[in-house]
């Protein structure tokens, strides 16, 4: 059975490679500091499950120490010059985008089919992560189909890899640290004292008072967090259930949903969400690093009203 592992397998030896070629590259004066920090988010990947909740710490730590100092710093790999990816550009077109659409159509694929491929009895992907295992499939898939069309020298993915790499950062990172820490805050009770305290000052007596208070709510720890799946279980033990559903009878699924989409409205207006805000502005070099919040934060909190209101609406 193929699991999760193998993905992780192979996202960790990419980081190693990243590692290696970063260490090689000269014309970097931070070229240490870019092979440490990929090379220990690459043992995270392939060893992390036999270091222990201790040495998965460390290496936490680590990073942290890594990126917070600024040791890494932009590698600038010699691949294709700028005049080269224009003309080939030009004339392969929207072609070029074949093997980008073939990643989705793998993970499609995968999730519609996957559970039914069955060899000796036994399923050939692991039925919890088909989703994930086929999107890997589809990457590698992919990779092989602009591998043998463009024919590319052989390292030129992995020194694209790089550079597109080294342009984000340490923020690379982010999502899977902020999505620990949302599941630390549900295991530790958070969301229960967090509830507590708001019942205690909020004057959440009337439905729309506790349906407002669970939006802005999913909307602010998103905020905190950069994740509002990180955000859901947490406002969603404070107020959703015990208010909004169970005191006042809000629909269950009408609440869970809108109370979704009123924490991706945090997600909008928040540089903790690297991944939707710091990785564009990064990748498309942009001077001020939050552009992309300042253009957002406006159709963001219109977005909140709305789904205060339709969930008032919706819900009761």
């Amino acid at each position: 059975m193929i699991t999760l592992k193998a993905l992780y397998m192979v996202a960790g030896l990419m980081f190693w490679a990243f590692a290696l070629l970063s260490a090689a590259d000269r014309l970097n004066p931070k070229r240490m500091g870019n092979a440490l920090f990929w090379g220990l988010l690459g043992t995270s990947f392939v060893v992390g499950d036999r270091l222990g909740d201790f040495g998965n710490g460390l290496l936490v730590v680590a990073l942290a120490l890594v990126g917070g100092l600024n040791l890494p710093g932009r590698g600038r790999p010699a691949t294709t010059s700028e005049a080269e990816r224009t003309a080939l550009a030009a004339r392969l077109g929207n072609r070029l985008f074949i093997p980008a659409l073939v990643i989705p159509a793998f993970a499609l694929a995968g999730t519609l089919l996957g559970k039914q491929l069955i060899i000796a009895g036994q399923p050939l992907l692991e039925a919890k992560q088909v989703t994930l295992i086929s999107l890997g499939f589809g990457v590698l898939v992919a990779l092989g189909i602009g591998m043998a069309w463009l024919r590319p020298a052989p390292l030129t993915p992995l020194q694209e890899g790089r550079r597109i790499m080294d342009q984000v950062g340490w923020a690379a990172v982010l999502p899977q640290l902020l999505a620990a820490l949302g599941a630390t805050f549900t295991a530790v009770g958070f969301g229960q004292a967090v509830g507590e305290i708001l019942s205690a000052v909020l004057p959440l007596g009337s439905p729309f008072a506790a349906t407002a208070a669970y939006c802005v709510g999913m909307a602010l720890l998103t905020m905190a967090l950069g994740n509002a799946f990180a955000a859901f279980p947490v406002m969603t033990a404070a107020i959703g259930l015990p208010l909004v559903i169970h005191a006042h009878g809000g629909n269950p699924a009408v609440v869970a949903a809108i109370g979704m989409l009123a924490g991706f409205c945090g997600t909008l207006m928040t540089p903790m969400a690297a991944n939707f805000n710091i990785v564009p502005a990064a990748l498309l070099e942009l001077k001020d690093r939050l552009a992309v919040v300042k253009v957002q934060a406006p159709t963001a909190m219109l977005l909140l009203i709305g789904n205060i209101a339709l969930m008032y609406w919706l819900a009761f």
